[in-house]
């Protein structure tokens, strides 16, 4: 029916290109050289609105801190040097396809003190304009899917270079409006609760009689409830774990450069392998485990429930490199490459942008070019522009 063709169309669109679209692993090879990506709902949480680590390879974790650092790994906000700050990005996304579906992000933070700090940010996601039939083709209506989540975080310096952060975040999911599904099955919005676990530390370093610094970083986000649009049916949210690190040097007075690399593996369960049951002809697991488990469970499992073992597990990480150049803290270059396996997903692209700081306000811009056979690539011509405010000088601290 045309609905159910709709909501397919929508569950692609929601899938933004992130993860590769392979249906229910069921072959009879038992998937060695089939695609086996790991598919989750609101993968919308998953894009990078922050334009200095979009043009980084979308590298974010452990690199110096700012409004951004909500999104990335909030105990960065306790080494913040201003009182508060607020960051704006606007990201027009997969206009390959669909020419008015966007991503607006905004953040902000208030240090309490010189040990703690508070942050906070909203998201907002949309899929454009998009029209509903019956199931003879007769319009009935249209709507704008969206999606947005909020979150407040709490960080604290345990020490001179350490520091933890605890986020709470509220996510919702309206994808249809509230028309029915297939046999007019009634259709929710969907609705989640998730926390984040990060740290930070970084101390000063020399090298070759280079003053500089490095840091390093970790984030568990996305912890929380799954997701559905019925009440039988309830999907894993993109629960992650990530780890990162950064090398700043100063090269003299006004040259600086910093390299970072981000890895990332989501802690959801891997999709078994599934061949027919010689008995009842209906499917069974023949490798990999079930992914009906708990929360919690999940977590554990996707570190070894992988149908090809070690080797697949290892493919599920997918790795962020960035480079960046500072002229007087005032003009930045960026170059970045991202990378994802083929069976998992298959993002491979490379990343470019530049940064101004003024005195108050601070404008980042980031393209992306994907990489290898992927010119047509849905994600490709995808550009970020962010506004930060920084208002050290307005507050008088």
């Amino acid at each position: 029916m045309k609905r159910k063709v709709f909501l397919s169309v929508v569950a692609i669109a929601c899938s933004l290109g992130l993860k590769a679209q392979n249906g229910p692993n069921y072959n009879e090879t038992l998937g060695q050289d089939k695609a086996n990506a790991i598919n989750s709902a609101v993968p919308f949480l998953r894009i990078a609105p922050d334009s200095r680590s979009g043009a980084m390879g979308d590298a974010g974790i452990a690199l110096s801190p700012d409004a951004y650092a909500q999104i990335w790994n909030s105990s960065k906000l306790a080494f913040v040097e201003t009182p508060y700050g607020v960051a704006i990005t606007y990201v027009p996304w997969l206009r390959q396809l669909i020419n008015d579906m966007n991503l607006a992000y905004v953040s902000g933070y208030y240090q309490v003190d010189k040990m703690q700090t508070v942050g906070g940010s909203l998201r907002y996601f949309t899929m454009g304009n998009v029209n509903f039939y019956d199931n003879n083709g007769n319009g009935i209506g249209s709507y704008s899917p969206h999606e947005m989540a909020f979150d407040l975080s709490y960080n604290r310096k345990l020490s001179d270079n350490f520091s933890l952060g605890l986020a709470g975040r509220f996510i919702y999911s309206n994808l249809t409006g509230g028309q029915g599904g297939q046999d007019n099955e009634p259709v929710e919005s969907g609705k989640s609760f998730a926390v984040d676990i990060n740290g930070y530390y970084t101390d000063n370093v020399k090298i070759s009689q280079l003053d500089g610094s490095w840091a390093a970083g970790f984030s568990i986000s996305n912890l929380g409830s799954k997701l559905g649009y019925s009440a039988d049916t309830k999907h894993f949210i993109p629960t992650n774990l990530g780890v990162g690190g950064a090398l700043t040097v100063n090269l003299d007075r006004y040259n600086k450069i910093t390299g970072t690399a981000d890895f990332n593996k989501l802690l959801i369960p891997t999709p078994p392998i599934y061949e027919p049951d010689p008995a009842t002809g209906e499917r069974r697991i023949a490798k990999g485990k079930s992914e009906d488990v708990g929360i919690i469970q999940g977590v554990f499992q996707s570190f070894g429930d992988a149908p090809d073992g070690f080797s697949e597990e290892m493919k599920e990480i997918t790795v962020s490199l960035g480079a960046e150049y500072w002229y007087a803290n005032q003009f930045a270059a960026r170059l970045g490459y991202f990378y994802e396996n083929a069976k998992k997903g298959n993002r491979k692209y490379f990343t470019a942008g530049v940064g101004l700081k003024m005195k108050v306000l601070g404008l980042d811009f980031s393209y992306l070019i994907p990489a290898g056979n992927f010119s047509n690539s849905p994600l490709k011509n995808t550009w970020r522009f962010s506004l930060i405010m920084d208002f050290e000088d307005i507050a008088g601290k």
